[in-house]
């Protein structure tokens, strides 16, 4: 959104007070600490992708953004869900709007982008404001508000390869004559094949919000939205990475699926949210937060597994599943933020109470013995798979209620002029009461009171553009694995280290970041191979002690020449137990992230050119050989994806816009877990987006 008053235009077009940008335009933070800080003033690693980045990118969904993120890792469990990761950790710390959220089997990473202004990726423990959770990342994703004073909006209209077609309008409003009280509504709908067999899609949108100004010193939002998305034919199981013989099966076309002809797999998301601002005078404000989410996924899929005959195609097995789940969450928070006096020097403060609360659990349908097919020739299949006979549905497991409770404070200390000191900590208390259920045969309670996290972050100004930090924090994460006997894990504990250099360039309008970071962290659930979970078909875990994961992290945000927007960053880790034993081997050591646009001037006034760049690493997998016995590596071997984009303003108002991705066509498979098989990333696709602005 623009910014009002007089504006002066570069030779590129760009008014000077513009500038949201990539990375830049977004000065105040405050998903890591609560604190309003800059990024430079943020003792931990921060990456804010702009809407600006997101429609270069054509970005549909939040993982879409995820994957041109540094640090990130995305990879696919099959083509319903992703699974996240950074510096060696899964991603489940979510947000909306600051406001912590437990992601789901669906995660919330496959929400629409159109909804969002901003998505910010705090990298390392968030545990402060956060809770219990991974050292990895916290992702907060900032939705549109209601700021218009006058009628604006955005129709945009896309088609693209596989048959996709989407429409996309989001107007603001005022509903007041003085413009105290605003309206923004955005509705989104698509449709869309797969370059998978069988695979296809379609989706609906809706979101509508209001800010008021209740006098001069209260602002209330409020806000709903509404996500269906309805799959057909979506593979659940992965192509067989081995024949029988143990020689690799590598010749399946990326059109190839596991797939049935009906296959399902559908999802409704519903969320609302209050949010009240209080000016209480100087510096001081009071904020109070509600806030609901909840899915419901329907999933009616089969699973086939093992290693087919190389020429008969047989020795393939089944699994047919109708999965449902309908997990709710509440998130309370309030909270209380100034600036105080002490022994002369400006220093600021932040105390507050969080509550959660989450219902969860899923139900199957087994199929009716006797009404499962054969697979039969595995080479031959094609998805027309006859349906069986369901039985009745059941409570299978995770049933339950999750409550967390956090207070919470934080201040920064203006120790000397250029030295900064952030010091706080959070009380958690942690329930997990879970109901019985199949893989649950007796109901329990998992209980932990006044759990303390404490963070501390110190940061010394160089010159007024040139900052370094330290930062560290605890881990305290409970998990539900179990081992062979049944018995649930320790939680997750340990300490997380950060330290680095940001400095601000080119007059602020170029940021540049470097980390190291060191995570350490005992009983780290590993698979236990061979045993289950007595009574359940869940692979049975083992704490690994002593897991320890260190690298660094190099980031470039911003203009680095007039008109040349650049988004760029490096990440190295390296991630093992006390036996030195490689954990979260799915993921690549090294990653390259890439997203720039340039936006021409005088005579090419208007147009613009861009695109993005992936790069990883073979990450270290490895995996039994089933005709040999040996042990091999079967992680995707090092890879680039480049992607382009062309832009082009008609007019002030509209624009037209192609992307083209996986120029090169790069045949390669993106997969995070091991199942005797992978997935296919996406072939080369293009898309051609009209947008109107008003």
């Amino acid at each position: 959104q623009e910014s009002g008053g007089d504006q002066q235009e570069d030779d590129t077009g760009r008014s000077d007070n513009t500038i949201v940008v990539y990375g830049r335009g977004i000065d105040r933070n405050n998903a890591a600490t609560g604190l309003d800080l800059t990024p430079r003033e943020t003792p931990q690693s921060l990456t804010i992708i702009t809407r600006e980045q997101i429609d270069d990118q054509a970005a549909s969904t939040v993982a879409d953004v995820l994957e041109y993120t540094t640090g990130l890792s995305v990879k696919r469990v099959d083509r319903g869900r992703n699974l996240l990761s950074s510096r060696g950790f899964d991603i489940t710390a979510f947000q909306l709007d600051g406001l912590p959220f437990a992601t789901g089997n669906v995660g919330l990473e496959e929400s629409s982008t159109a909804i969002y202004d901003r998505i910010e990726v705090i990298r390392g423990a968030t545990g402060l404001l956060q809770g219990a959770g991974e050292p990895s990342a916290s992702i907060n994703m900032v939705r549109n508000r209601a700021d218009a004073h006058e009628l604006t909006g955005k129709i945009t209209l896309e088609a693209g390869s596989w048959g996709r077609y989407s429409g996309i309008i989001d107007v603001s409003a005022p509903l007041t004559r003085d413009g105290s009280v605003r309206a923004r509504v955005v509705a989104e709908r698509y449709t869309q094949d797969a370059f998978v067999d069988l695979e296809s899609s379609n989706g609906l949108t809706l979101y509508g919000t209001i800010g008021a100004d209740l006098g001069e010193t209260t602002r209330v939002n409020v806000g709903a939205s509404y996500q269906r998305v309805e799959r057909d034919g979506v593979m659940w199981a992965q192509l067989p990475f081995w024949y029988a013989d143990g020689s690799l099966a590598r010749e399946w076309p990326r059109s190839k699926t596991t797939a049935a002809d009906w296959n399902e797999w559908d999802t409704t998301e519903k969320a609302a949210f209050v949010n009240l601002e209080q000016d209480l005078g100087g510096s001081w404000q009071l904020r109070g937060d509600v806030s609901y989410f909840e899915q419901i996924e329907d999933s009616k899929l089969i699973w086939l597994w093992g290693n087919p005959d190389k020429v008969t195609g047989l020795g393939m097995d089944i699994w047919p599943y109708w999965y449902r789940t309908h997990p709710k969450q509440w998130s309370f928070n309030l909270q209380v933020k100034g600036g105080y006096n002490l022994f002369g020097r400006e220093h600021e403060l932040v105390v507050g109470a969080m509550h959660n609360n989450q219902t969860s659990g899923w139900t199957n349908r087994d199929p009716v013995d006797g009404t499962v097919a054969p697979v039969g020739d595995f080479n031959a299949w094609d998805g027309s798979y006859p349906e069986p006979e369901w039985g009745d549905r059941y409570r299978m497991s995770g049933f339950g209620t999750t409550k967390q409770t956090g207070l919470y404070g934080v201040t920064r200390l203006q120790l000397l002029e250029p030295l900064k000191l952030i010091a706080g900590g959070r009380m958690t208390w942690w329930t997990r009461n879970e109901e019985e259920a199949l893989y649950t045969p007796e109901a329990y309670t998992i209980e932990h009171k006044g759990v303390f996290t404490p963070y501390a972050g110190l940061i010394f100004d160089f010159t007024d553009n040139l900052s370094a930090y330290v930062s560290y924090t605890s881990i305290f994460n409970p998990q539900t694995a179990r081992d062979r006997n049944g018995r649930y894990l320790d939680p997750l504990t340990g300490d997380n280290y950060e330290a680095g250099l940001k400095a601000d360039l080119m007059d602020g309008r170029l940021r540049a970041s470097a980390a190291v970071f060191r995570v350490e962290q005992n009983n780290f659930p590993v698979a236990d191979t061979g045993y289950f979970v007595p009574g359940t078909t869940d692979p049975a875990m083992k704490p690994a002690q002593g897991t320890v994961s260190k690298g660094y992290e190099l980031e470039v945000q911003g203009e680095v020449l007039p008109g040349w927007d650049v988004s760029a960053g490096w990440s190295h880790f390296k991630a093992r137990d006390a036996d030195g034993v490689d954990v979260q081997q799915h993921q690549p050591r090294q990653v390259f992230r890439m997203a720039t646009k340039y936006e021409f001037g005088g005579a090419l006034k208007g147009a613009s050119l861009g695109g993005s760049l992936r790069w990883e690493s073979r990450p270290p997998q490895t995996a039994e050989n089933p005709g040999t016995g040996e042990i091999e590596p079967v992680g995707q071997e090092a890879y680039v994806l480049v992607n382009l984009m062309a832009a082009y303003d008609i007019t002030r108002q509209l624009s037209l816009q192609l992307n083209v991705n996986n120029v090169f066509d790069k045949a390669y498979y993106n997969t995070n877990s091991w199942f005797g098989g992978y997935i296919y990333g996406e072939p080369r696709n293009a898309r051609i987006t009209l947008r109107y602005a008003f």
